[in-house]
C-alpha cells in the first residue's frame, strides 16, 4: 500500500493482511521499533530527509523478508531502488483522495508531520502513477471496499491464486 498521509493505508493494509492470512508492516510501528520515535518527531529531531531514509529502509527491508502486507510511507516512492523492487517484487495498491479529504484526514494524529498534501502530490504522484497495479479513491471508497477491490485485482493478477 502506497500513498500520501491520510490516505488510510493502515486501514486498508490490515485489512488485506487479516484476508490474506499475512503479517501486516507499518511503517509507523517500524519507526517506533526502530528508532523509538514517530515520524514527527523524528522530523523535529533529525530532519525529513533522515526520515526519508529510515521509511525507505523499511521497505526495502521487508520487501526482502517473507511474504508480507506492507504499507509504506509516501516519501518511499521517491526512492528510484525502492521504486524498482516495488515494480519487480510486489503488487502495489496507491490510494488516492483529493487534498482537501488527505488535509483534513492528517488532523487526525500527532504522530504525523506537517506536510501539505498539495506539496507532496506534486512531487510524488508521477511515481505512485509509475509503481502502482491498482489505484483506489479512498473519498469514494471505505477501506473494505479497498480491500475487497485489492483482493479481486490480486486474484485475477496472479491467475487466481491470490499471490
Amino acid at each position: 500500500m502506497v500513498g500520501l498521509m491520510g490516505s488510510g493505508k493502515t486501514s486498508a493494509g490490515r485489512l488485506v493482511s487479516q484476508a490474506l492470512d499475512l503479517p501486516l508492516s507499518d511503517s509507523d510501528p517500524f519507526l517506533l521499533d526502530r528508532y523509538g520515535a514517530t515520524a514527527a518527531q523524528i522530523v523535529a529531531r533529525d530532519g525529513a530527509d533522515v526520515l526519508h531514509r529510515r521509511e525507505a529502509e523499511h521497505v526495502l527491508s521487508e520487501l526482502g523478508g517473507e511474504r508480507k502486507v506492507i504499507t509504506a510511507a509516501a516519501s518511499t516512492v521517491e526512492n528510484p531502488r525502492v521504486r524498482a523492487e516495488l515494480r519487480s517484487k510486489a503488487f502495489v495498491v496507491w490510494l488516492d483522495a483529493p487534498d482537501a479529504v488527505l488535509a483534513e484526514r492528517m488532523r487526525s494524529g500527532d504522530h504525523r508531520p506537517e506536510f501539505a498534501p498539495s506539496v507532496m502530490r506534486a512531487r510524488r504522484e508521477p511515481y505512485f502513477r509509475e509503481v502502482a497495479d491498482l489505484t483506489c479513491d479512498v473519498s469514494r471508497m471505505t477501506p473494505e471496499e479497498v480491500a475487497e477491490e485489492v483482493l479481486r485485482k490480486m486474484g485475477s493478477s496472479a491467475g487466481g491464486d491470490g499471490s
